[in-house]
């Protein structure tokens, strides 16, 4: 019972409840508290975001730098691959399915918002960020870069101190949080009589991003199947107690152990598992960018925002660099794309909140769909350096 009150995505779900709840039934006197404290904490998110991107980003490129050579960048480069795949596989079949599945649900929002019944703060905080988005993503890759080529630099262990702090401001302040942000947000939503929409809007969203996980994954076991010339299904078959531990695990840094052996099973040799493995943990998050772009779409159409494939293909290829920080806590994607979201696509802070809860709803068939991935990596890379001198 303790684990379960201690799981996020537990807690997301009685916030959604409590925040419908108190929206319908509660006196606007008492909403209007969750509204000043979403006021507040969106603003301490924007202040967060540009230190959250230079606390993850800078050590995780840095630290790909260290002498793996020719089979990191196979690596790297293959689970880089995957990632972008998953994410324009996702736009083509989100940009089908969504306008037409989401269209009645877009003419409920702009009846609704059009009535202005928003529930208002009792006071706001301005709190600037010391640096903007998208100057932190440069600052980041430069300096990540830059540290690369350093074995023995002072700045190198600023920055990885720096990381410790991020991490604890994510896992000890913003994640403990989020469920009180969701659920300042559904109250809003409920008082103003969207929630219905929304809710309905999760439902169908879910299902098409399910569908898509399954076929993304038989997809990379054939094609795996048909690089190292063995059944397909047999080897997605045995990498079924990884993607059930993920489910469970919700991070990718805790299935290592089992998803180890599992490629192993699969006829990859104990080095390269033991590389590639740990290394796509961090790296491959073709299940994870297939959610987030779906989303994002989806709440684009919702709110009326105008989108195009030049727009996603930037959005994407940034955000496939940028997860490559994604701690491994539960949610940490979704906060490590937050910054890559607002500067790129424009999102405000509600749609942050509606993608946070999303999100965090699909977080355990995402992470495993990334270490059921990893496996049919694993295969390839043994392949290919099974041949090399």
């Amino acid at each position: 019972m303790k684990q379960l009150f201690s799981n996020l995505l537990f807690k997301v779900f009685i916030a959604i409840v409590l925040g419908i709840v108190f929206g319908l039934f509660l006196p606007e006197s008492i909403n209007r508290i969750f509204a000043t404290f979403n006021a507040f904490f969106g603003q301490f998110l924007n202040f967060a975001i540009p230190l959250i991107i230079l606390g993850l980003i800078m050590p995780a490129i840095s630290d790909l730098g260290k002498g793996a050579g020719k089979m990191l960048l196979i690596t790297a480069g293959i689970a880089y691959g995957s990632t972008i795949f998953s994410g324009f596989m996702s736009y083509f079949t989100s940009s089908t399915i969504f306008p037409s599945l989401l269209a009645s649900h877009v003419n409920d929002v702009a009846n609704v918002a059009d009535e202005g019944k928003d529930l208002e703060p009792y006071f706001s905080i301005t709190i600037p960020a010391v640096i903007d988005v998208m100057s932190a993503l440069v600052l980041a890759f430069v300096i990540g870069l830059g540290l690369s080529y350093q074995e023995n630099s002072a700045l190198k262990k600023v920055v990885k101190n720096f990381e410790t702090i991020i991490m604890q401001v994510i896992e000890n302040v913003i994640v403990p949080l989020l469920p009180v942000f969701i659920l300042g947000i559904f109250a809003n939503m409920s008082y103003s009589g969207q929630v219905y929409s929304i809710l309905s809007v999760f439902i169908n969203i879910i299902g098409v991003i399910f569908a898509m996980h399954i076929f993304l994954l038989i997809l990379q076991y054939v094609i795996t199947g048909a690089i190292v010339k063995k059944n397909p299904i047999k080897l997605l078959a045995t990498m079924m107690p990884a993607y059930f531990t993920a489910l469970g695990t919700q991070s990718s840094a805790a299935t290592i152990p089992v998803t180890l052996e599992q490629a192993e099973k699969n006829g990859v040799s104990p080095k390269i598992a033991g590389f590639v493995v740990p290394l796509c943990a961090t790296i491959h998050l073709s299940g994870s960018i297939m959610k987030i772009t779906a989303c994002a779409m989806a709440l684009m159409i919702l709110e009326g925002v105008p989108y195009n494939f030049g727009m996603f293909a930037g959005f994407i290829f940034m955000l496939g660099v940028a997860m490559v920080a994604a701690p491994g806590v539960p949610g940490g994607a979704i906060m490590a794309a937050i910054g890559v979201l607002q500067s790129m696509l424009g999102f405000s802070e509600e749609m942050i909140g509606l993608m946070i809860a999303l999100y965090i709803a699909m977080d355990s068939f995402g992470t495993a769909c990334n270490v059921t991935g990893d496996g049919a990596i694993a295969l390839v890379v043994d392949k290919i350096t099974d041949k090399q001198p």
